[in-house]
């Protein structure tokens, strides 16, 4: 389970200070998919980077079943999975030897290495290039040699930033039966995506976020009750609509 709290975080620019992240709070709960949405730029990315030790909050306060990141940083590493938003693997590693480094720095031995790397190529269907370098890689194929790098040490806690950017139909479906068949292990499941039909289908709970702030929450029948819409994308559209009214 992850946990935020009043997160803020500003970045000075030539321009000025600007204020990336202001006052964020959600739960994401184990056992569910949890979606935070919003237009590019809302501080998604930021909130992430936040709640996975990348970077440090001004303010607020993170825990990750119930470790704090300022407190115990490796500890709650060791609980994450980690889909960053630049994907950055190996290219003149195989797929397999990029997986296989991330599970040696989490200190796995090689029988389990191989195991784990075994089942997440059965899960991702990774089988046609597990063994190819990484250079010349598709989208798809880099982001899920990505996801298996990420999960190789069997995290409870997983975290993806735009996991479907640039991936194609076929790609994309079989992600979310993935990412469905890790909530069904009961696994917290977070995400970031400003792609309304992917959190339509897989979100337990969205977390809407504008202009750095959560603009809206709750499960998707709930945004669509308290917006008064009939549906998903115009219940997004209302609240984002009403956030930037606020910002005028």
């Amino acid at each position: 389970m992850s946990y935020v709290e009043g997160l803020r975080k500003a970045f000075r620019t030539r321009g000025g200070v600007v204020q990336a992240v202001d006052d964020v709070a959600f739960e994401a709960a184990d056992g569910q998919i949890t979606g935070l949405l919003g237009p590019n730029g809302a501080g998604k990315t930021t909130t992430l980077r936040m709640l996975y030790t990348l970077m440090a909050p001004d303010t607020g306060r993170v825990l990750v079943d119930g470790l704090d990141p300022a407190v115990e940083p490796g500890r709650v590493r060791a609980t994450l999975g980690v889909l960053p938003d630049a994907r950055g693997i190996y290219k003149r590693l195989t797929a397999r030897e990029n997986v296989a480094y991330f599970g040696e720095l989490h200190g796995l031995d090689r029988r389990t290495i191989a195991e784990r790397i075994a089942n997440l190529c059965r899960a991702l269907d990774m089988h046609e290039f597990i063994d190819r370098r990484a250079e010349g890689f598709s989208q798809g194929q880099r982001t899920k040699t990505a996801i298996a790098r990420a999960l190789v040490h069997d995290p409870r806690n997983v975290v993806l930033d735009e996991p479907a950017n640039g991936l194609d139909v076929m790609t994309t479906r079989a992600l979310r039966e993935f990412l469905l068949r890790l909530r069904e292990d009961g696994r917290c499941v977070l995400f970031s995506s400003h792609i309304m039909q992917e959190v339509a289908r897989l979100c337990d709970r969205i977390v809407v976020i504008a202009h750095g702030r959560v603009v809206a929450a709750g499960s998707p029948d709930e945004l669509r009750e308290s917006t008064g819409c009939p549906n998903l994308e115009d219940a997004f559209v209302k609240a984002i609509g009403t956030a930037e009214g606020l910002y005028e």
